[in-house]
């Protein structure tokens, strides 16, 4: 297939398109510049453009038979009303963006893989949250719901469109783990709060399989939620990190009042969860190679990594 992608250069993007080239399809990788830009495999190019911006790619995007759209600047900051901007026009307008590109599609079938979060959910304690799981309400809610949304515009014209609501996406080099890594080889990991709410991940690896089965199952359309089968607690999540890390975690757990304070909203958004389930993608089945968190953190930060 030949595949569009936006976000292709970030965290998640490195892995998927390795992935989607080992598979034989064709990328081009959308980049708001070409100056600073890693080199590709064979099967990949590079088209600038801004994604927020309307523009000349648009034009190419028409061409392809799959848009992967990953685009979204980082949540992982402190939630002031201007960085909340950034947060949401960075995926609103991006969606909306390549839907109306997709208005002069030129390829008979087409598909869209739009990344969400399973911030859709909101805050739900214990309830497990499988895709028939309500909206919820809040910021991160309120932002996913307006994200997919716009997505979903594209079913009007006649394109697949599948929702991939990712968790907390865990591999080397970057993402979560990136930044919670340092506090353990200090001796300073600790759950947070009471450490009882859920932690709802996925492993990269699985994350980058994840889109090539859905671009094969086109029978799989809305949200497909892109978790590992085991979540688990904070508190839990915490101490398997230190047994691998072989840095015990004996510090008390972190006050929700001091998250709360330091990183204002966001902070208080570590102190909640999610339980979610992928539902969808085991019925389909879609196997894991990492399903449980031990396994998935022995493989990317043990003592043989």
């Amino acid at each position: 297939m030949k595949l569009f992608i936006t976000g292709g250069t970030g965290f998640v993007g490195g892995s998927l398109i390795t992935r989607l080239i080992q598979d034989g399809h064709e990328i081009t990788i959308l980049t708001r510049s070409l100056k600073r830009v890693p080199p590709l495999p064979g099967g990949a190019s590079y088209l600038e453009g801004d994604p927020g911006t309307e523009g000349p790619w648009q034009k190419r995007v028409g061409e392809h038979d799959g848009i992967i759209n990953l685009a979204g600047a980082s949540i992982f900051r402190r939630w002031t009303d201007s960085e909340k901007k950034l947060i949401r026009e960075s995926r609103i307008l991006t969606t909306k963006n390549i839907v109306k590109a997709l208005e002069a599609r030129r390829v008979d079938e087409t598909h869209l893989l739009s990344a969400s979060a399973i911030g859709y959910y909101g805050f739900q304690e214990d309830q497990e949250l499988d895709e028939r799981g309500p909206a919820g309400s809040g910021f991160l809610a309120d932002l996913t719901r307006e994200w997919e949304s716009a997505s979903l515009a594209a079913e009007g014209l006649g394109v697949r469109v599948v929702l991939t609501r990712f968790g907390v996406v865990l591999g080397k080099g970057g993402g979560a783990l990136q930044k919670i890594i340092p506090l353990f080889k200090w001796w300073l990991g600790s759950p947070l709060g009471n450490g009882k709410q859920w932690f709802s991940w996925v492993h990269l690896q699985d994350l980058a399989n994840i889109f090539p089965f859905l671009l094969e199952h086109r029978e799989i359309s809305g949200p497909v939620n892109c978790t590992a089968p085991g979540p688990v607690r904070n508190v839990d999540m915490t101490k398997t990190l230190g047994e691998v890390l072989n840095k015990p975690t004996f510090m008390p757990a972190v006050p929700g009042f001091i998250l709360g304070t330091v990183l204002g909203e966001f902070g208080s958004m570590l102190l909640k969860g999610q339980r979610v389930l992928p539902k969808k993608l085991t019925d389909s089945g879609f196997h894991f190679s990492f399903p449980e968190i031990r396994g998935a953190l022995e493989d990317l930060v043990g003592p043989s990594r």
